[in-house]
C-alpha cells in the first residue's frame, strides 16, 4: 500500500484544503491576485477583511470606491445626452433603420420621438451641456468624466442591476464590492469592508444580490445599513445586557466556534467567527458614524442634510464619513428613475425632477467635500444607472420614456480618472452607442485598473472554471484614465 492509502479520510481532506489554501495564497497562478485574502481568515483575530494587503499588480490611482447606483434608468437624453437633432424631430416617428427588430419593455409599434421637457446649458470651464434638473452637479463639471456610450444586453431592472454590480445578469456571483473587499481587504477594523446605503421609493429590483458575496466567502459581501432605527439589526444591546455580558457571551461563542473550525477546517466558520467580532466592534463605532449631527453647519448646507432622515444626500455624507475611516467599498442605491409616464407622478417631467431634486445635490457635494479634504485624487466616484432610457415617447397619458438598453450615461471623478471631458457618443438621437461603446463590465474593470488591479488576475476558483468580475468581456478602457 502506498503511503496516501495509510492516511486516514480526515488528513487526506486536511492535505486537500492544505493544497486549496497553497493555491489560495498565489502558489498556483490561476487564481491569480486577490485570493491571497483568504488566508486573512485566520489572522488578526479572525477579522477577514483587515488583513495585510496583497501586493498590487501596478501602483494604484485610486484606494477606495464610491459607487452611486441609480436603479430605475436614469434618462440620460433629459440629463447629460443633449441631441439638437431630438429637439428638431420632436413628434416624428423613429427612423425604422434605428429600431428595426429591437424589442422593447413597453413600446409597441413605431413610436415617436420626444425631446427633453428641460432646457440644456453649458457649465464650467469644459463647457459640458447639462440639464437644467442638475444645477448642483453643474457647479463641479469640471471634475467628472462623462461617458455617453455606456450600453447593456439586458432591458429588464433586475437582471441588469444585477449585471451592472456582479459582471453577470443570473444571480449567484460576487459583487463588485465583495470582489474588492476579497482582492485587497480593508483599511478598517472597526466596520466592514463593503457597506450598502439605501434610499428611494424602494431597494433595487435585483435585492440583495446587488451587494452579496456570491460563491466566495460570505465576509466579503456588503453591509446594508437600515433606512431606520438601528442601522443594523441587534447593533444595539438588547435591555438588560451589559456590554461586558456581551464580551463574555462573544468570547465563549468564539471559542466553541473555534472548535468547531479546528474539526472541519470550513472557512466559513472562520467567517461565522469574525462576523461576531467585527459586531462588537461596530456597538462602538456606527453609532458614532451614523451621527452626523455633529458635522459643521456649512456641510449639512452643502449637501442638503437632514440629522436623523433617511436621503440619498444624508447617505453620500455617511460614504464620505465611511471612507475616512478606511472602508473600501460603499454602495450608495437610490431607486426611483423608472418613468414610464403612467401616472402623474411617473412621467419624465415630475419623476426626472424629484429624481434630481433627491440625488443632485448630494452627489455634487460628495465631489466638493472629498476635494477639500484631498480624499478625491484616492477615491473613484462612479455614478451609473442600470440602463437609460429611450429617446422616443412611450405611449400613455403622460410624457414617459421605455428602457434602453443600447445607449446612456455614466460619469466618474476622482481616483485617477480624467476631467472635465466626454467619451463616446450615442446617434443623433441619443438611443445607440455609436463611437467608443462601453460595457457596465468595460467599466468595472476600468475601476479595478485604477484600484491596482489587473481585472484578468482577479478570480475564484468556482466549480471548475476562474470566475471574475468582468465575466469573460470587459476590457480596460485606457482613455479614461488620467
Amino acid at each position: 500500500m502506498t503511503k496516501q492509502q495509510h492516511l486516514t479520510k480526515q488528513q487526506r481532506l486536511d492535505i486537500t484544503r492544505r493544497h486549496f489554501f497553497g493555491e489560495a495564497l498565489g502558489q498556483t497562478a490561476g487564481l491569480g491576485i486577490g485570493a491571497a485574502a483568504l488566508a486573512t481568515l485566520f489572522t488578526d483575530g479572525a477579522l477577514a477583511q483587515s488583513g495585510p494587503l496583497h501586493a498590487l499588480d501596478f501602483a494604484p490611482k485610486a484606494k477606495r470606491v464610491i459607487y452611486l447606483q441609480q436603479c430605475g434608468g436614469p434618462p440620460h437624453v433629459d440629463l447629460y445626452d443633449y441631441k439638437p437633432e431630438l429637439v428638431k424631430r420632436s413628434g416624428e416617428p423613429m427612423p425604422d433603420s434605428l429600431i428595426k427588430g429591437d424589442k422593447f419593455a413597453f413600446i409597441k409599434g413605431v413610436p415617436n420621438l420626444q425631446k427633453s421637457p428641460f432646457e440644456f446649458r453649458r457649465h464650467g470651464k469644459s463647457g459640458m451641456m447639462l440639464s437644467s434638473v442638475l444645477p448642483h452637479l453643474g457647479e463641479v463639471v469640471d471634475d467628472v468624466m462623462f461617458v455617453k456610450s455606456m450600453y447593456t444586453p439586458q432591458f429588464n431592472h433586475s437582471p441588469a442591476q444585477i449585471l451592472q454590480m456582479t459582471g453577470h445578469q443570473i444571480p449567484g456571483r460576487p459583487s463588485f464590492g465583495a470582489w474588492l473587499s476579497y482582492g485587497i481587504g480593508s483599511e478598517s477594523k472597526d466596520l466592514p469592508a463593503y457597506v450598502v446605503l439605501l434610499s428611494g421609493s424602494s431597494n433595487p429590483d435585483g435585492g440583495s444580490v446587488c451587494w452579496e458575496a456570491g460563491f466566495i466567502p460570505t465576509v466579503h459581501q456588503g453591509v446594508p445599513f437600515q433606512k431606520n432605527g438601528d442601522p443594523i439589526n441587534f447593533v444595539s444591546n438588547p435591555a438588560g445586557m451589559t456590554s461586558e455580558t456581551r464580551r463574555g457571551s462573544l468570547d465563549l461563542i468564539g471559542k466553541l466556534n473555534q472548535a468547531h473550525y479546528d474539526n472541519l477546517k470550513d472557512p466559513e466558520i472562520s467567517t461565522r467567527i469574525a462576523a461576531y467580532e467585527l459586531a462588537y466592534k461596530m456597538q462602538t463605532s456606527v453609532p458614532d458614524l451614523m451621527d452626523i449631527a455633529n458635522e459643521p453647519k456649512s456641510i449639512h448646507e452643502m449637501y442638503g442634510t437632514t440629522p436623523g432622515q433617511s436621503s440619498y444626500a444624508n447617505n453620500c455624507l455617511l460614504a464620505r464619513r465611511l471612507v475616512e475611516r478606511g472602508v473600501r467599498f460603499v454602495q450608495v442605491c437610490h431607486r426611483n428613475w423608472d418613468m414610464h409616464g403612467t401616472s402623474f407622478d411617473s412621467d419624465v417631467i415630475n419623476m426626472c425632477t424629484n429624481a434630481c431634486r433627491e440625488t443632485d445635490q448630494g452627489s455634487a457635494a460628495l465631489i466638493q467635500d472629498l476635494k477639500q479634504r484631498g480624499l478625491l485624487d484616492s477615491t473613484l466616484i462612479i455614478w451609473s444607472g442600470e440602463f437609460g432610457r429611450t429617446p422616443m415617447r412611450q405611449p400613455g397619458p403622460f410624457l414617459g420614456r421605455d428602457h434602453n438598453n443600447k445607449g446612456y450615461t455614466a460619469w466618474m471623478a476622482g481616483g485617477g480618472v480624467k476631467a472635465g471631458m466626454v467619451y463616446g457618443q450615442t446617434d443623433d438621437f441619443g438611443y445607440q452607442a455609436m463611437e467608443h461603446p462601453v460595457s457596465s463590465r468595460d467599466l468595472n474593470a476600468t475601476a479595478l485598473h485604477l484600484l491596482g488591479i489587473d481585472h484578468k488576475k482577479l478570480t475564484y476558483m468556482f466549480q471548475g472554471r476562474n470566475f471574475r468580475l468582468s465575466d469573460i468581456e470587459g476590457e480596460v478602457v485606457n482613455d479614461l484614465i488620467a
